[in-house]
């Protein structure tokens, strides 16, 4: 269920700048290219950010420094220890706090002049153009790809421009999509990637700095849409390459057949995002696709018992430095041509860090001619918390 704050009495008075906001936003108001009218405008705009993470934080930070008048927070995620690497809105006091109550909290000590809404609530095809409407910029913050095309045609239906923003470990990316007759997210993505093929920042990694920069930009492309200032990400995606230190610029063309926001669109309603990009529900990789599995209870006792179980580690090699199991690492990419190190006789347990990769790897060695085969249910972070706390959760 959505829940949302009260709207503050100073962001119910009339569009002008009190004393406090004149020397609060003085570094704005003597560039020529915002000056009063710029922060007008800014006090005056409404901007929904959907996610509070990596990118959410260094958005609704700035956004909020700069005076924007409303803004809107989207999130239903709790904050974990995990986060603090790159969430920055988030402190170790706020762990286990949702996530939406720590950000508004912060925003609105950081500026009380301006409102918050909150709405702790999954984004859906049955509230997002119920939460877009009256909002004046839509800015994806998300990491998974249902949520970015339902962003993307929600955005298109209600003509709201998207500002977007995506990190992988070293690498992100920026654009404005639906702006001014300019391309969509399905004009440069015009199928989802197959289920898995993408992995996560929780399966891949991301350095911390990275959504940082990135959001940052998001905000700075934001506020210049506000102020009508500059020119805007529009049919340009920026990549920006942490490691190298460079920014490189593509050309993005608007797709004339695109199904959207093409000369003939036949998407006219939000769809479900979850089956369009073949995601069937929260279940697991291995209920999918009906493995044979082991708790993590029942291997330890196993184990205590004797008996001879060859644990196959599918991990890569500096996640073994960071905790393991004592197992045979064979990472999953090397499986295939390594398999003859394998003994079909044994019972093998594979296992990675949730269960997912070892899922694919106990699949592979099925259609090998593995028998004795079992994957280790919620991998290593089900170890540690069933078994060993000792083992660090990564």
């Amino acid at each position: 269920m959505a829940t949302k704050t009260d709207i503050p009495a100073a962001a119910k008075q009339p569009a002008t700048l009190s004393k406090q906001e004149v020397l609060r936003y003085s570094r704005h108001l003597i560039m020529p290219e915002v000056g009063m009218d710029g922060q007008l405008k800014l006090k005056q705009a409404k901007v929904l950010c959907i996610g509070t993470g990596g990118l959410g934080a260094p958005l609704g930070l700035y956004l909020a420094a700069a005076g924007v008048g409303r803004i809107g927070l989207v999130d239903f995620d709790a904050v974990d220890f995990t986060n603090l690497q790159r969430q920055v809105l988030f402190g170790t006091s706020d762990v286990g706090r949702p996530k939406i109550t720590a950000a508004a909290d912060r925003l609105q000590n950081l500026n009380p002049e301006i409102q918050i809404d909150a709405y702790e609530t999954h984004l859906t095809s049955e509230n997002a153009l119920d939460l877009f409407k009256d909002y004046d910029i839509i800015v994806d913050g998300t990491d998974n790809f249902p949520t970015r095309y339902l962003v993307n045609d929600a955005c298109v239906l209600l003509g709201k421009p998207n500002v977007y923003g995506s990190i992988f470990r070293f690498e992100g990316q920026i654009t404005i999509f639906g702006y001014q007759g300019g391309p969509c997210y399905r004009c440069l993505y015009p199928e989802p990637p197959p289920p898995g093929l993408v992995p996560s920042c929780a399966e891949g990694g991301v350095l911390g700095v990275l959504p940082g920069i990135v959001g940052t930009i998001q905000a700075a492309e934001t506020l210049k849409l506000i102020i009508g200032k500059g020119d805007p990400l529009v049919g340009r995606l920026l990549l920006f390459d942490a490691l190298a230190m460079k920014f490189r610029e593509l050309k993005l063309r608007k797709n004339p057949e695109c199904p959207v926001c093409g000369a003939h669109p036949t998407v006219t309603k939000l769809i479900d995002y979850a089956e369009f990009c073949g995601i069937r529900g929260e279940e697991a990789p291995s209920t999918v696709i009906n493995i044979p599995e082991i708790t993590p209870s029942d291997l330890k006792s196993r184990l205590d018992r004797g008996d001879d179980l060859y644990i196959l580690d599918v991990r890569e090699p500096h996640e073994y430095q960071i905790c393991n199991l004592h197992g045979h690492l064979i990472p999953l990419g090397e499986l295939a041509r390594r398999v003859h190190e394998l003994d079909s006789s044994r019972e093998i347990v594979a296992h990675c860090r949730s269960g997912k990769r070892s899922a694919e790897a106990v699949q592979f060695l099925q259609q090998a001619g593995f028998r004795k085969i079992w994957n280790l249910k919620g991998g290593i972070l089900a170890w540690s918390d069933e078994v060993d706390p000792s083992v660090p959760k990564y």
